[in-house]
C-alpha cells in the first residue's frame, strides 16, 4: 500500500469517528491517549499535599546526599509557597530491596501508601529542579479522574537496538519520558498500574533503558495512555518552565589524578589489528596506566595473556583474572579500576571529573545500570560495553568473598552485579555510560550530555564518533 492510500484511510476514519460520536472514538482507541494531546479545557485544583514527589535517587553516599539536598529544597520551597506540603520520598529509601530503582517494584508500596490521599505522582531526578507554582499550574490542566503520563516526550529517529527495534516501521511515532524533565503519573494510573505489577509476569526479564520500558508497560499496547508532552517539563531554562535540570556531569572538584585510575582492555587476537588501533587514535593517551588483555601476547600493542582462553562471549574468566591482577603488586596501585571492550569508545578526562564525587575508599560499582528480573528479587549490574568502573575497595571486597564465575565464558558484567547483589554493593547508575552508539539514543538526549563512553563500531567511523562525542575541544591541564 502506497503512503498515499495510508493517509487518505487514516483520514476517513477520522472523520467516521468524529461522525459516530464519542462512544466509537472511545471504542476504536481504547484508554490510549494521544502522544501529543490537546491541553484539557477542564481544570483541577490540586494542592500541593496532593503531590508525591519520588526523587530516583541511589544508594551510593553522593547520590543520597544530592537526592536529600533536593529533598530539602523542594520543601523549602512549599512552606515559602503556602499551598500545602507534599509528600517528598527518595526512592531508595522506599524499601531495603536495591531493584525499586526500575520503578515497577516499587508501585504497589506507593500506591498503597499515598494512593488514596494523593493526586499525582511526580517523579525526578536527583538534579531535577522544581517549580513548584508552575507545576501546580500544569498538573491542574489535567483532571484528576482520568489516567494521565505526562513528561518532555522524546523519540527514536530509527529503530534502536537498545528498544528491541520497537515501532521499526515509524519510530518517532512512539514517546517516552525525558527522566531529567522530571515525569508524571495520576493517582487513577499508578493504582491500576500497582494492581498490573502484583498479578502479571513481564514480558522481558531485563531491564535495559528504563524510561523507555516504563512508557512501553503503562501504553500496554494500546490499551494504556501514551505519554503526554508538556512543554513546561523542561531540561534547560525557558519561559514558563516548571522544571529544569542541572547536569549528570557535576563539578565536585579538579578530576582525579591519572595514576589513580587503572584502565583495562579486553580484547583478543582478531581485533589487534581492527580495533586497538582505534583505542590508540583516540582515548588511550588520557590513560595514566593501561594494559591491554588478550589470549596471545603482542609485543608491538603491547598485549598481556592473563592465561584464559579466549570466548566468544562472557568474558567471565578473563574480568575476573583483570580483577585479581588489579589487586596484586604487578600493576601500580590505584583507586579505580575501569573496564572496557577493544571497542568502548570513552572520555577518561570526563570520567575522572566524574570519579571525584565519589569516595573511592566505599565500594563503589558504578556504569550505565541495567536489571536482570527486578520485580521477581533479581539484581543490577553495570553493562560491560559501556564501561564498568569499580573502586579498589570494591574489588577487594568482591575477589576476597570467593564468588566466581561458572565458566569462562559467562557474561561478566551480570555475574559482578550478582556477586555485588550478594554482597550488598549497590550499582550505581550513570547515564553519562552508553552501552550502545549515539546512533542508537535519542538525538535531544544525548546532545545534551556530555557523554562518557559509547560502545560498538559497527556502521560508524568510531574515530569521527570520538572526535563529535567524546573528545574535548578545550581539554585541561591534567596530571
Amino acid at each position: 500500500m502506497s503512503p498515499h492510500n495510508v493517509v487518505d484511510r487514516c483520514k476517513l476514519v477520522a472523520v467516521l469517528l468524529v461522525w459516530l460520536g464519542p462512544s466509537a472514538a472511545d471504542e476504536h482507541t481504547g484508554r490510549a491517549h494521544a502522544a501529543e494531546r490537546q491541553e484539557p479545557t477542564a481544570y483541577s485544583s490540586v494542592g500541593l499535599e496532593e503531590v508525591v514527589f519520588v526523587i530516583q535517587s541511589q544508594r551510593n553516599s553522593y547520590h543520597a546526599r544530592r537526592g536529600e539536598q533536593r529533598r530539602v529544597e523542594i520543601l523549602q520551597q512549599a512552606a515559602e509557597l503556602g499551598q500545602g506540603n507534599p509528600v517528598v520520598l527518595l526512592l531508595h529509601e522506599l524499601s531495603q530491596y536495591e531493584g525499586d530503582w526500575s520503578v515497577l517494584p516499587a508501585l504497589p508500596h506507593l500506591s498503597a501508601t499515598y494512593g488514596q490521599s494523593a493526586s499525582w505522582f511526580f517523579f525526578i531526578e536527583e538534579e531535577t529542579r522544581v517549580l513548584l507554582s508552575a507545576l501546580l499550574q500544569v498538573l491542574n490542566r489535567y483532571p484528576v479522574q482520568e489516567e494521565w503520563f505526562l513528561g518532555k516526550r522524546l523519540h527514536d529517529n530509527d529503530a534502536s537496538i537498545i528498544h528491541h527495534y520497537a515501532f521499526s516501521e515509524d519510530p518517532a511515532s512512539f514517546g517516552y519520558p525525558d527522566p531529567a524533565a522530571g515525569w508524571a503519573v495520576s493517582t487513577l494510573l499508578l493504582r491500576r498500574l500497582a494492581e498490573r505489577i502484583q498479578h502479571e509476569h513481564l514480558k522481558s526479564d531485563f531491564t535495559i533503558d528504563l524510561k523507555h520500558e516504563l512508557a512501553l508497560y503503562i501504553w500496554e499496547e494500546g490499551n494504556g495512555p501514551q505519554l503526554t508532552a508538556v512543554p513546561q517539563f523542561c531540561t534547560e531554562m525557558r519561559d514558563n518552565c516548571a522544571t529544569t535540570f542541572t547536569t549528570y556531569l557535576p563539578n565536585c572538584g579538579d578530576p582525579v589524578p591519572k595514576k589513580d585510575v587503572f584502565v583495562a582492555v579486553k580484547t583478543c587476537q582478531k581485533f589487534h589489528t581492527e580495533r586497538v588501533p582505534v583505542v590508540k587514535a583516540t582515548w588511550e593517551k588520557d590513560a595514566g596506566f593501561l594494559e591491554f588483555y588478550s589470549d596471545v601476547l603482542d609485543a608491538s600493542i603491547p598485549t598481556i595473556s592473563l592465561g584464559v582462553p579466549n570466548t566468544e562471549r562472557g568474558h567471565c574468566g578473563k574480568t575476573f583474572a583483570i580483577l585479581r591482577r588489579f589487586l596484586s603488586k604487578a600493576v601500580p596501585k590505584a583507586d579505580w579500576l575501569v573496564i572496557v571492550d577493544d571497542d568502548t569508545l570513552i572520555s577518561l578526562p570526563r570520567l575522572r571529573r566524574l570519579l571525584r564525587c565519589y569516595d573511592p575508599k566505599e565500594a563503589v560499582s558504578l556504569g550505565e545500570r541495567y536489571g536482570y528480573g527486578l520485580v521477581q528479587n533479581g539484581y543490577s549490574y553495570a553493562t560491560g560495553g559501556g564501561g564498568m568502573v569499580l573502586s579498589r575497595v570494591a574489588v577487594s571486597r568482591l575477589v576476597t568473598s570467593g564468588c566466581s564465575c561458572y565458566s569462562d565464558d559467562a557474561p561478566d558484567d551480570m555475574v559482578l552485579g550478582r556477586c555485588f547483589t550478594a554482597l550488598g554493593v549497590p550499582i550505581t547508575h550513570s547515564p553519562l555510560f552508553h552501552q550502545a552508539r549515539p546512533d542508537d539514543y535519542s538525538e535531544s538526549l544525548i546532545s545534551m550530555q556530555q557523554a562518557i563512553s559509547f560502545h560498538k563500531h559497527w556502521n560508524i567511523n568510531p574515530v569521527a564518533v570520538y572526535k563529535q562525542w567524546l573528545q574535548d575541544t578545550n581539554p585541561r591541564d591534567e596530571l
